[in-house]
């Protein structure tokens, strides 16, 4: 079934008529610098060249490029930078897609829905805006891909920034006796927001991490995410009842929330976006992998198997039953998800798309090969060009710390 979670609720703010909590912003004597100051700054004019040409030769109804990249480099030659064009943000963060190199899921590339919400920079709005693409992205258990783009970097002021490394993940409270209650990656992510007055969920392994957003260089923001945007699939096993005693539960949009989406020489620092799940990366990595939720070993003893020997290959069982569990019941919840086979094939598809229209299709190996069954897939036995193209979603090693929350103090 598909379930709704209210988070704790503190305080409460009006944004343009909506309503949204606002916890607390830190106490800046608590915490190192955020951010390094504004830098001084002028776009690339090679990378935006590079880009205007990318944009009209896909594009040929878009008219002369000369006169556009007149209009750009004049831009830049004024104010140190350049504003692309609604048409021009929307390509490049589709070919954005299209170019990223660790996604096996680029076949629909053309299919992203691109939010343009660059006029946004208050933190109260950038989070107003996250809930509504997480409620976009859902309708009735179909999740469509999505990306929803806030203000870019400019000389002396930066973008706005969403420190959280998806929209929606789940905290993780450290025990007495050193064990984890939750997600483990967000330990230090939790403790940071506790640190700052969030008083937690309800004590569960999936209560919901709140966004924290800054805005240029202001002092972050924390925001609760509203239950209706927060869809989560409950997980049983289709041939054991017992499953469900683990009660465990996932949320249905993977909305990756802390890369910068490069265009054209311009960062956009705050850019959520989103595809659908493989279902490898919830029941294989998530949920099995030994520094996360690190199930095998309690589904394997349900199992009734022996976990005193390797031979037994006890890990593979659960990790097969575990990811059997997962696609089960999003599909009986009527939540979009895909099963690592099938995505495999999709991706040779793309990459025979791209070939044939005479571009190359960067692919890291490590990446596009699923976490289970690598050599059962057909993504396993071929060798794939890991050129770096633009545009581009980068992840910028602050952002890295900041969605750990290893950044302060």
């Amino acid at each position: 079934m598909l379930t709704w979670r209210r988070s704790q609720r503190q305080a409460l703010e009006s944004v343009d008529g909506a309503q949204l909590p606002v916890i607390n912003s830190y106490p800046p004597r608590t915490a190192q610098a955020p951010f390094p100051p504004p830098r001084e700054f002028a776009a690339d004019e090679g990378a935006a060249e590079e880009f205007i040409r990318l944009f009209h030769a896909e594009n040929p109804s878009a008219g002369p490029v000369e006169h556009r990249l007149r209009e750009v480099m004049s831009e830049i030659s004024m104010t140190g930078t350049y504003t692309h064009t609604s048409e021009e943000l929307t390509f490049g963060a589709r070919v954005a897609w299209r170019n990223s190199a660790r996604c096996i899921g680029r076949l629909y590339w053309r299919s992203m829905r691109v939010r343009d919400r660059r006029h946004v920079e208050t933190a109260e709005q950038v989070a107003d805006e996250c809930v509504g693409h997480l409620r976009e992205a859902e309708q009735s258990g179909r999740i469509r891909p999505t990306i929803t783009v806030f203000a870019p970097d400019r000389p002396g002021r930066p973008g706005p920034k969403i420190w959280n490394e998806q929209l929606i993940r789940y905290a993780g409270y450290r025990e007495a006796d050193g064990s984890v209650l939750g997600d483990p990656r967000y330990v230090d992510f939790t403790e940071m927001v506790r640190r700052w007055g969030w008083r937690g969920g309800a004590g569960t392994p999936f209560d919901v991490l709140p966004l924290v957003i800054s805005a240029g260089q202001g002092t972050p923001k924390m925001f609760e995410v509203p239950e209706d945007a927060v869809v989560e699939v409950d997980l049983v096993h289709p041939s054991y009842p017992w499953f469900a005693e683990f009660g465990l539960r996932w949320h249905a949009i993977p909305a990756i929330s802390n890369m910068c989406l490069e265009i054209g020489g311009i960062c956009y620092p705050a850019a959520p976006f989103n595809g659908w799940y493989m279902g490898t990366e919830i029941g294989a990595r998530n949920l099995g992998d030994a520094d996360r939720y690190n199930l095998l070993e309690a589904v394997a003893v349900r199992l009734g198997l022996d976990t005193g020997h390797e031979r037994t290959l006890w890990r593979d069982h659960a990790l097969v039953e575990l990811n059997v569990a997962v696609l089960h019941s999003f599909e009986a919840a009527g939540v979009t998800i895909s099963d690592h086979h099938t995505e495999s094939r999709r991706f040779l598809q793309h990459v025979e798309r791209e070939e044939k229209a005479g571009r190359v299709c960067p692919a890291d190996w490590t990446w596009i090969v699923p976490p289970m069954s690598g050599s059962a897939t057909p993504v396993f036995h071929r060798y794939y060009d890991e050129a770096e193209l633009s545009p581009a979603f980068v992840q910028h090693p602050e952002a890295v710390e900041r969605g750990l929350g290893r950044l302060v103090n």
